[in-house]
């Protein structure tokens, strides 16, 4: 008889305690006699894989055993590799499929026509071809919509929510957040020195594309302002704070952190570059936009600071590292009792199993009213008794 097989991914960014949740997925299924296959690349490895080329397997195809995941739970990133891939909607098709009679999606922007193909007819063979009963995907929002979809298609799937921004609906805590405030905590607390020294404002820029969770929640640890996406400062007003700062401030400096996609009255976030997968494009530093204000309107020197890729590299803290392995024990327990379209979540403070979210609502967004001062530009700090830990409830 064929022994029970899952498969296990990450996509899109990496985050500290990947690697965890993979490793007990493994050595759970060990014990219990399940093949677990680790599928390389994300979305990538079903989309792109062919299972009649041998070389196609071992790019995309890494059976998981205790040898090959003894030590991975020491380190950050991980081990199955990741990419932005959108099965529904490809811009490239592989080489084995480039003469294969595939949907077509038709795009119109700005007049100018694209093209992108639906593979998720290839995802569906590949998934039976090679024997996957069940599914566990580990990933923010844009691998996480996917995820959804095959779970309307019949596939048998779990999810685990990772994202530094915070910001998948239904959980409170999402894989990757608590590593990031600290890294960015500690960075902050590091250039108090320099920004300190020379008596200028440091403006540091975090990740935050929609949701402002990240900015919020390092200001709220290091005691400075914060300009997040889902409240539009008032920029003659945050300058007249962060000069009210830097002149009480013994010191004479004074600090301020964004999320990527803040705004200000009258500024609307600028991106370049080509959409990816999901349709994301790059946004401009709006940390520069508003060192270059700060310089014409007060003639104040600035430090800026990017606070990005670093927060999501090297090792997990202790409570990501928590959070990953009870979110993969969870998963994996779902899966041997046969359940699908689940997410791994906390919910008021405990874990819990929740429907997969539905991509359509978008990112889960801050409650500003209970949660961001709009008079000061920093997080309310009073009123906490009875909120989780996380002090945000799920949504």
């Amino acid at each position: 008889m064929a022994r029970k097989r899952i498969g296990i991914l990450t996509g899109g960014g990496d985050v500290p305690g990947l690697n965890a949740i993979i490793k007990t997925v493994t050595y759970r299924g060990n014990e219990d006699d399940i093949e677990v296959m680790g599928l390389r690349r994300g979305w990538e490895a079903l989309t792109h894989l062919n299972l009649e080329d041998p070389a196609s397997r071992s790019r995309y195809l890494i059976p998981l055993n205790r040898e090959n995941t003894r030590t991975i739970d020491r380190h950050g990133g991980t081990m199955l590799h990741s990419s932005r891939t959108n099965p529904s909607k490809m811009k490239r098709l592989p080489d084995h499929l480039v003469d294969t009679d595939l949907p077509v999606n038709i795009n119109t922007n700005g007049g100018i026509e694209t093209k992108s193909w639906d593979l998720t007819g290839q995802v569906l063979a590949n998934l039976s071809g090679l024997g996957i009963e069940h599914l566990i995907a580990i990933g923010g929002d844009d691998t996480l919509s996917y995820a959804a979809r095959l779970n309307e298609l019949g596939v048998r799937i779990i999810a685990i929510p990772k994202t530094m921004d915070n910001d998948v609906r239904n959980t409170e805590y999402c894989i990757g957040f608590s590593t990031a405030i600290t890294r960015a905590s500690d960075a902050i607390q590091r250039q108090r020195t320099t920004v300190g020294s020379h008596e200028r404002i440091g403006i540091f820029r975090i990740f935050g594309r929609d949701a402002g969770f990240t900015a919020l929640y390092t200001a709220y640890a290091t005691s400075i302002r914060c300009v997040i996406p889902e409240y539009k400062v008032d920029l003659d007003k945050l300058l007249r704070l962060l000069l009210e700062d830097k002149r009480t401030n013994p010191s004479n400096y004074a600090l301020v952190v964004l999320s990527e996609g803040a705004e200000w009255e009258g500024y609307n976030v600028q991106e370049y570059g080509d959409p990816d997968a999901y349709g994301h494009r790059k946004k401009a530093s709006i940390a520069e936009t508003l060192a270059d204000e700060i310089k014409q309107r007060a003639g104040e020197e600035t430090i800026v600071s990017d606070l990005t890729y670093d927060l999501r590299s090297g090792d997990p803290d202790f409570i990501d590292k928590l959070v990953a392995l009870t979110y993969g024990n969870m998963a994996y327990d779902a899966v041997l009792e046969g359940r699908t379209g689940l997410m791994s979540a906390l919910v008021e403070g405990r874990y819990d199993l929740v429907p997969i979210p539905d991509a359509r609502l978008g990112p889960r967004k801050l409650d500003v009213a209970g949660m961001y001062n709009t008079e000061r530009y920093r997080p309310l700090y009073a009123n906490k008794r009875g909120l989780p830990i996380f002090l945000n409830r799920a949504s």
